[in-house]
């Protein structure tokens, strides 16, 4: 908190207990008129239910004189009628004589012997709660004859000292109004006369447009619940807010309403306690203002030690002020030293710490160094080793060869050579699994016939103590994949869950289409084909789970296996932009699971693998060009295409490719390399045939290449290629 702020609230703490004072004065000043305000209105509302009743007890004696004449004392009604007429004019009242079940004898409104009108108002209704004797005086009522709304008064009739009618005298509702407009209320306050239901029966403003209406409903349920006097806060009928003051008449059982606006009320009050509040403000503004000023000079030299904290941390330099406050200068020279020493030890760390992280980035560079020369260590050993047997059998087949006359042996050599050759395409297709594209090897394919075609390898390699379980649901997404190295994975997977379990268990294969929207294991969010094999084996150790996915890595006996059956898998999964992964405890057997990303097309239709067939040695007619960089491939090939009957013609590279078309040889095919040196590559090559010559055919072949190849009506081929693969692939232009 600011010394500004401090000091402003020190001056409000001396104001405030009087401003408490003098508020709980002007609330008891306040509340005094109030209470004398409403004590005079009450008694103003009681004044008005007398005057109310006056008028009920003035028709009252004009009904017991009439029933005190001689003509209905005879029972002569019709002079009763004529004398009624002229006590009581039938345009301001009107008699009427009941007998004591209600019915009406005589109206005074109505012709002699005219039939008459039943009883609209509910005189008879207190009468019999009421009894025989006594006045009653009604609610408000719809006159029948008159059609306007009337109140009236009914007394008993005695003749001979027994009952014989009821004699009642009804007036017009709205000749109590000037009741109320003579008593000089003020303009604002509002002066009701209801009866027992809340009805109003007359109002000192815009009576006419309110008489026959019922109060607001809360004001309402106090009227008919009895009571006989109180306050109630609520809204006019105009929708005025007032607060209305009510008294029961006690002998019409009216209620006379007094209603003054809350504004009438509060007024004199709001007067006073603005006044005194707008003094008590100017006083707090003068002494905020002056406290401003004071601590405006006090707080100059703590707001200029405040920067100067500022600037110290963030390692700036700090220059001690002189401000005539002894506190705040010893402050500022203690900064001004602290920040010299501070500026000195920092200068000291940064060195110290350059020099530190300079020395753990070598560490850090050395290791990783350490670590890649350790993976390439163990992957070209591998592929060594594995290389120089594939060499050694066609080094010793190749040199037996012309010493052996017997054709019967050298054609067992050939196949031997073969068989090697085999060996080594398969190695390095399983080292092709880590690159990233093989457009030559992709096919859309349905993973459950894929797997159904490869059931009967996966069962064949696992022995008869392994139970191998399969669950292929149905409608299982496509994916696009290359089909040899997907069944390569499987049969990788299973071996090593059959090694993984020496005394017999179970292996299962679960496909399962999975939606991902989360983006887990690193994948994009989407539709992915989850391929789970899981056995009941010995599972990995941390350690061994860490290094499990690294060629040539392998726990097993050095003639037990490669090391490249989960690394082969792995790259087959990332290759088809999916992923693997592993889940594996000592004990709780392991769990591959690779995830697929579903293709945007259909599955291709006869996706199984062809039969091998024998060569065509039949030509295609035209001039084939021949790219290859390497000089034993092409002298190899174009031999083979010659002696299959094939105009060829060789170039060493794409330049020199692109040169023999540019000269106008009548080529009709080009088959080409992908990776090539020089500035023209296979894929570039394809690209300006296309533009420049549309009617001559490509046909690429690739051992790997990390450019996608995506251009229509090539047709491509994988290294090492058939020759009869190659001689269709020719033929069918």
């Amino acid at each position: 908190m600011r010394i500004r702020t401090r000091l402003l609230l020190l001056i409000l703490s001396i104001l405030l207990p009087a401003l408490v004072v003098a508020s709980v004065a002007v609330w008891y000043v306040y509340q005094e008129q109030r209470k004398a305000e409403v004590a005079g209105v009450k008694e103003a509302v009681r004044a008005l239910s007398l005057l109310a009743d006056r008028e009920v007890l003035a028709m009252e004696a004009v009904l017991r004189t009439l029933g005190a004449a001689g003509s209905l004392q005879r029972g002569d009604l019709r002079a009763f009628y004529d004398h009624a007429r002229r006590v009581a004019p039938p345009e301001h009242s009107t008699i009427v004589i009941m007998d004591l079940e209600g019915r009406q004898l005589l109206n005074s409104r109505q012709p002699f012997g005219h039939p008459l009108p039943r009883g609209a108002s509910n005189l008879m209704a207190l009468r019999a709660a009421r009894g025989a004797a006594g006045t009653v005086v009604s609610d408000l009522f719809m006159a029948p004859v008159g059609k306007r709304y009337d109140v009236a008064v009914q007394v008993p009739v005695a003749i001979g000292g027994k009952l014989r009618y009821y004699l009642a005298m009804g007036t017009a509702a709205e000749r109590m109004v000037p009741l109320l407009v003579q008593q000089g209320l003020p303009a604002e306050w509002t002066a009701t006369i209801t009866d027992r239901d809340g009805r109003v029966i007359a109002r000192s403003r815009d009576a006419a447009k309110y008489i026959g209406l019922t109060v607001r409903s809360a004001l309402r349920a106090r009227i008919r619940s009895g009571e006989r006097e109180g306050v109630h806060q609520g809204v006019t009928l105009a929708g005025v807010p007032t607060m209305a003051f009510f008294s029961r008449a006690p002998t019409s059982d009216w209620t006379v309403i007094l209603s003054v606006p809350l504004e009438e009320m509060r007024r004199p009050a709001i007067y006073a306690a603005a006044g005194f509040s707008i003094m008590v403000v100017l006083m707090a503004a003068l002494s905020v203002a002056g406290a401003r000023w004071y601590a405006q000079r006090t707080a100059v030299p703590i707001e200029r030690l405040r920067q100067s904290a500022e600037a110290l941390g963030r390692g700036e330099a700090v220059a001690a002020f002189a401000s005539g406050m002894a506190e705040a200068d010893a402050v500022s020279l203690a900064l001004a030293d602290a920040s010299a020493e501070i500026r000195n030890n920092k200068a000291d760390l940064e060195r110290k710490v350059a020099e530190a992280v300079a020395a753990a980035e070598r560490a850090q560079r050395a290791l990783l160094q350490g670590q890649k020369l350790e993976a390439l260590g163990r992957l070209t050993a591998g592929i060594a080793h594995d290389f120089n047997n594939i060499l050694q059998t066609l080094s010793g087949a190749l040199q037996l060869i012309p010493l052996t006359q017997d054709r019967a042996r050298v054609q067992a050599l050939a196949e031997t050579c073969q068989r090697a050759i085999a060996r080594a395409t398969k190695l390095t297709g399983q080292m092709r699994a880590f690159g990233t594209v093989q457009d030559a090897r992709l096919a859309t394919v349905d993973p459950a016939r894929a797997v159904r075609n490869t059931l009967a390898m996966l069962k064949s390699a696992v022995p008869g103590n392994v139970e191998l379980a399969v669950d292929l649901p149905d409608a299982l997404w496509p994916v696009t994949v290359d089909p040899l190295q997907m069944e390569l994975a499987l049969l990788n997977l299973v071996i090593n869950a059959r090694d993984a379990m020496p005394r017999g268990g179970k292996v299962s294969i679960v496909l399962r289409n999975t939606a991902h929207d989360d983006g887990a294991h690193g994948l994009p969010p989407g539709d992915y084909l989850c391929i789970a094999v899981t056995d009941t084996g010995t599972g990995m150790s941390p350690e061994t789970l860490a290094r499990a996915l690294e060629p040539f890595f392998t726990t097993k006996a050095m003639d037990k296996g490669t090391g490249l059956g989960l690394p082969q898998a792995y790259g087959f999964a990332t290759q088809s932009n999916g992923t693997l992964v592993l889940d594996s405890a000592p004990g709780a057997g392991t769990t591959v699971t690779i995830w697929l990303p579903r293709a945007d097309g259909a599955a291709a239709v006869g996706d199984d693998m062809p039969p091998a067939a024998a060569p065509d040695m039949t030509a295609a007619a035209g001039l084939v060009l021949f790219v290859e960089d390497d000089p034993l491939v092409r002298e190899t090939m174009l031999a083979a295409l010659a002696t299959a009957g094939f105009e060829v013609q060789a170039a060493a590279s794409g330049e020199e490719a692109l040169a023999v078309l540019e000269s106008g040889a009548p080529v009709r095919q080009v088959f080409s390399d992908i990776v090539m040196p020089g500035t023209i590559g296979g894929v570039e090559l394809a690209r300006i045939v296309l533009n420049r010559y549309p009617d001559v055919r490509i046909v690429l072949a690739t051992g790997y290449t990390d450019s996608r190849v995506n251009l229509p009506g090539v047709r491509l081929l994988a290294k090492p290629y058939d020759i009869a693969e190659l001689f269709q692939a020719l033929r069918q232009g």
